[in-house]
């Protein structure tokens, strides 16, 4: 096993042929561990080869941590290899205990498939997953199924219970609890990678660096049953430079890929407020922009880093929901945001500008007066009553652009063009709107 935490200098690649897949993921820095690098770049060399990566439908919506992995098989079905997207309708019945400190929920068939629908449609935006060119796939369709006492003498017999133990996603719930239903999760993955292997010849299967025990156990499993290579390689989890979890805005709500829970405005502001120390990063990873163009747009400070933030957000929007959207996102930051004197827009602009979130607001709220913290609340501006009432003795809220206070209660005089305008920090909008 060779484990690669930093990235290499990267060398311009093309994604034009098989052949340069390999070179493709070492550049962008998509290479974090791999079972196997001078085969698989071997197998990629004399492709197509076909890969896997799995999702767990545990929520109706997938998270930009999923969008890693995924960007990483859109590179490579673009150098002309063949994905499997894999929705785990079964083993989302089973809990994958990796990075938890307790059970997950347990979800019900008809919640699994709701979930699974609304991913599939996700993963449709970056990949072609029509006939012949990728494939669609649910593990529900040979986990349900299985005879568990023909399945643990068939397969589970080639697993060592004192290896497993030492996975870190077991090792690290022994202290709080591990059931055996979890137990099984990592059989069940494996599984999963043998049936991959037989059904669409899959050889290879991606995932986050947190998952590298599970598909190492089953490339081993392709190896012991079939006595055929496959590989296993994983992405770097994705943090930000100070070793911490990034996937949130700085109100801590999670970055969804529906916009539903994550408007395109929203996810737009996102990629726009990135820190300046992980821009190159991830326009390599979230971007299809040429490396050479990369380099020369983080090659500066001040208004031109900001550039690169903002040519980061419009890619990364465009990709997720298309051109029009990533035009309207870009064009009410400017609006909001552009003004050569770098300060606030008027109410008017904030008021029409619609890419900004909107929370509906029954009218007999504003009729009893609705204080500011409850107005905070209501705009998912902050989390808790004690969160707001330190962002509001802190200076940093706002209704209307005037600097609210513990005191300040909304009526509806502050109603401007049928909207109330609450703000949080410099860039943090919402517009309260009676019925929404």
């Amino acid at each position: 096993m060779t484990t690669a935490t930093t990235a290499q200098t990267p060398r311009p690649g093309s994604q034009t042929t098989t052949g340069a897949a390999y070179e493709t993921l070492r550049e962008r820095g998509f290479l974090y561990q791999c079972s196997d690098e001078a085969g698989l770049a071997e197998a990629l060399a004399h492709g197509p080869v076909t890969y896997y990566v799995g999702f767990d439908p545990t929520a109706p919506s997938l998270h930009i941590g999923h969008l890693l992995p995924v960007m990483a098989m859109a590179h490579l079905q673009r150098a002309g290899h063949r994905p499997i997207a894999l929705v785990g309708g079964g083993t989302t019945m089973v809990g994958d205990p990796t990075g938890r400190t307790s059970a997950r929920p347990i979800l019900t068939r008809d919640e699994i498939e709701a979930n699974a629908t609304h991913i599939r449609g996700q993963l449709s935006h970056f990949l072609d997953l029509s006939p012949g060119n990728g494939f669609l796939v649910d593990n529900a369709e040979w986990l349900l199924p299985l005879n568990y006492i023909a399945f643990l003498r068939d397969y589970g017999r080639h697993f060592s219970v004192n290896e497993m133990l030492r996975a870190d996603a077991y090792k690290a719930r022994l202290e709080t609890g591990l059931s055996f239903l979890e137990f099984n999760y990592m059989l069940l993955q494996a599984y999963d990678f043998l049936e991959a292997f037989r059904r669409h010849g899959c050889t290879l299967q991606l995932g986050g660096s947190d998952q590298w025990s599970n598909i190492l156990a089953g490339a081993d499993l392709i190896r012991r049953v079939e006595a055929r290579p496959a590989f296993a390689l994983t992405t770097p989890l994705l943090l930000t430079q100070s070793g911490e979890k990034m996937g949130k805005t700085a109100g801590g709500e999670r970055v969804w890929l529906d916009r539903a829970q994550t408007s395109p405005y929203a996810y737009y502001q996102f990629w726009v407020n990135c820190d300046d120390a992980d821009v190159e990063r991830l326009l390599r990873f979230f971007t299809y922009l040429p490396l050479d163009e990369i380099r020369d747009l983080v090659a500066t400070t001040g208004e031109g880093l900001r550039e690169a933030k903002r040519r980061l957000a419009f890619e990364a929007t465009t990709l997720l929901h298309g051109q029009a959207d990533a035009e309207a996102a870009r064009d009410a930051a400017r609006a909001l945001f552009g003004g050569a004197d770098g300060g606030q827009a008027s109410l008017d602009v904030l008021a029409h500008a619609e890419s900004i979130p909107t929370v509906p607001l029954d009218a007999s709220q504003l009729q009893a007066g609705l204080g500011i913290l409850d107005a905070l609340l209501l705009a998912g501006l902050a989390d808790s009553k004690g969160a707001a009432r330190r962002l509001v003795e802190g200076g940093g809220a706002a209704v209307n652009e005037a600097r609210a206070e513990l005191a300040t209660v909304l009526g509806p005089n502050d109603l401007h063009n049928g909207v109330i305008i609450v703000r949080a920090g410099k860039k943090r909008y919402v517009r309260l709107a009676i019925g929404g």
